[in-house]
């Protein structure tokens, strides 16, 4: 329970929006790297030091990146699908 309060203070704490523009930016000049070939994987990015941490899913690639900052946010996208795909897809998958 502990963690969670932690994870929501954070939240509450970040400038979620500037986090998303940052994030969204780094993400569009490395995609190339990564798509298509880790289509479907996820990664967290740190966008204070640009840093990447990929994953086979969104909690894989938080929990690699918070090894090394435990106390942020960070930006996660969906490899290969655009912002609209990957927020329709977790809506339809927690309903």
């Amino acid at each position: 329970m502990a963690d969670n309060q932690n994870n929501e203070d954070l939240i509450k704490r970040a400038d979620i929006q500037q986090i998303a523009e940052k994030g969204k930016k780094i993400y569009e000049q490395i995609k190339v790297d990564y798509d298509p070939k880790e289509k479907g994987k996820f990664l967290a990015i740190d966008v204070d030091t640009e840093k990447i941490y990929l994953g086979n899913n969104s909690a894989e690639a938080v929990t690699l990146a918070k090894q090394n900052h435990p106390n942020k946010v960070f930006y996660v996208v969906k490899i290969g699908f655009d912002v609209a795909e990957t927020m329709a897809k977790s809506f339809i998958e927690h309903k």
